[in-house]
């Protein structure tokens, strides 16, 4: 295992020890929880946090018995050791990543309705093969995942997509082109319906996601160019508690037709002129680590879009 220790700064070092002992108390607000959380005992980080204090002549932390805050100075000191510790990381991963071992962690973002990636397989396989990654995974709205893997919270993140959008700012590889379905209840005067066209949809009560996400622009834009207007009574931020609504009958839903087949419970009707949502894989321009190479390596991401 590769591990840089210090960073000199003038006559004395700042630890990275030191640093993820601050990260942890403010993240925290708490030395008790950081030093739980650091597997240290509280008078050992202690000592480090006021220690490093010294070093940089400053106080970090302004300390109550009650709460526990950063100073201006802290503040500042934070971004930084946070900048620090990752590129720490960064550099010791790429040491071990050249002598044929993969190692560090993997911050992966994924769409709740993800359908084109068998993810928990995916990830068995994945970690069966680098057990020395640590994989953090997160859920979230895809323009959110675009973002964070533009300021570098992200490594790797699946998203899905109106057909009129593309990722920005990002590299991605398309995975799966998916149309949407009507979902309604088995009672629901549609359920026995072959098709349905999105005239015939519009004069229905929807539930959908919320106004201005990738998954309500998939529908919103395709009701606007066929001139149609549409009823969203709840929006809903999962598909999950969306297909319990359509359950009660209190409105139907468009999902992808993939992810649909997991629910029971509704039925599915096929959508003539139905959009088409896109699931995408995206990662950094700029910046990949090792484990995220190797994770898009595992997704089937072709050798020749990971060159350079």
């Amino acid at each position: 295992m590769f591990v840089i220790r210090s960073i000199s700064i003038q006559d004395g070092s700042v630890e990275l020890q030191q640093m993820r002992y601050v990260v942890a108390v403010a993240e925290t607000n708490s030395f008790t929880r950081a030093a739980q959380r650091c597997l240290v005992v509280q008078s050992a980080l202690s000592h480090q946090v006021a220690r490093l204090e010294r070093e940089l002549g400053a106080r970090l932390f302004d300390r109550t018995s009650r709460r526990v805050r950063l100073t201006p100075a802290g503040e500042a000191f934070l971004p930084a050791a946070r900048q620090c510790l990752d590129a720490a990381e960064r550099a010791a991963a790429e040491v071990a990543a050249a002598i044929g071992e993969v190692r560090g962690r993997l911050a992966i973002g994924v769409i709740p309705t993800v359908a084109a990636v068998d993810l928990p397989v995916v990830l068995r396989d994945f970690h069966q093969r680098h057990p020395n990654v640590r994989i953090g995974l997160r859920v979230s709205s895809s323009e959110a995942m675009v973002e964070q893997i533009r300021e570098g919270g992200l490594d790797v993140a699946l998203l899905g997509l109106p057909a009129t959008v593309r990722p920005q700012g990002v590299q991605s590889f398309e995975f799966a082109r998916d149309p949407l379905v009507a979902v309604v209840a088995p009672e629901h005067p549609l359920a026995t319906s072959e098709n349905v066209d999105l005239t015939r949809l519009a004069t229905e009560r929807f539930v959908d996601f919320p106004t201005g996400s990738a998954g309500r622009a998939q529908s919103d834009q395709a009701f606007a160019a066929a001139g149609l207007d549409r009823e969203v009574a709840f929006e809903i931020p999962t598909a999950d508690l969306m297909v319990q609504l359509v359950q009660q009958q209190l409105g139907i839903a468009m999902l992808a037709s993939t992810y649909v087949p997991r629910f029971t419970g509704v039925t599915t009707i096929p959508v003539t002129d139905a959009p088409a949502r896109i699931e995408y894989v995206a990662w950094s321009r700029t910046t990949r680590t090792p484990a995220a190479t190797a994770f898009l390596t595992a997704l089937g991401i072709p050798a020749e879009r990971l060159a350079g």
